[in-house]
């Protein structure tokens, strides 16, 4: 069992980073905004998929030894960049068939996986701030990590959750006029919000 002294600064911690906005948040909030709460909670199951392949990779050393590197994480973070405003310019283009069907379930798991993978971020929390909060004292190193590392993924899906519904009501309030939330105005401007994520990620995730 790990200590309260051990498990507090962590979940303080992990609060922090997973309120902090990044490209997940964004992500999330636009597709919620956009396709309802179904679409959102598909794009979170994508996202803790990411998450869980990190923690993984984290627990047998693949992350770090990938990030000691620094072409690695540069081309993770150019990759989550150049993703990102593709995912805009597609969203832009589908503006014009705003009457369509609605993006798939597939496609959005798919998007919230590669979005998630692609988040230099997300590595480095496990590469860099996991492993500070394990005890080598308190033995068995690899299950304190995946402990702490379930932990982290509890709390993301809450907050993830959280966001979905606040930006499914949000739009749903907005929907009442259905010119308003059929207009081909708000859905480029959707796509704006995901190209300023992809600048966000570019400046934020920079050494």
């Amino acid at each position: 069992m790990l200590s309260a002294s051990q498990l507090l600064p962590f979940l303080v911690a992990v609060a922090v980073i997973e309120l902090t906005p990044g490209p997940n948040m964004g992500y999330l909030a636009v597709v919620a905004g956009q396709s309802g709460w179904r679409a959102g909670l598909t794009v979170v199951a994508g996202v803790t998929l990411g998450l869980a392949i990190y923690l993984a990779a984290s627990v047998v050393g693949l992350a770090e030894a990938a990030l000691r590197w620094p072409w690695v994480y540069e081309t993770l973070r150019w990759a989550g960049v150049a993703y990102m405003l593709w995912l805009a310019a597609d969203t832009w283009r589908s503006a014009a068939d705003i009457e369509g069907p609605p993006p798939e379930a597939r496609s959005l798991f798919l998007r919230g996986l590669i979005n998630n993978l692609l988040n230099p971020k997300a590595a480095v929390f496990y590469v860099a701030v996991l492993p500070g909060f394990v005890r080598p004292e308190a033995g068995r190193p690899g299950l304190q990590m995946l402990f702490l590392g379930g932990i982290h993924l509890a709390v993301s899906v809450i907050i993830h959750l959280l966001i979905v519904l606040t930006a499914s009501r949000a739009s749903s309030a907005v929907a009442t006029d259905a010119a308003v939330s059929r207009s081909i105005r708000r859905q480029r401007l959707f796509a704006v919000a995901l190209a300023a994520i992809a600048v966000w990620l570019a400046v934020s995730s920079a050494r």
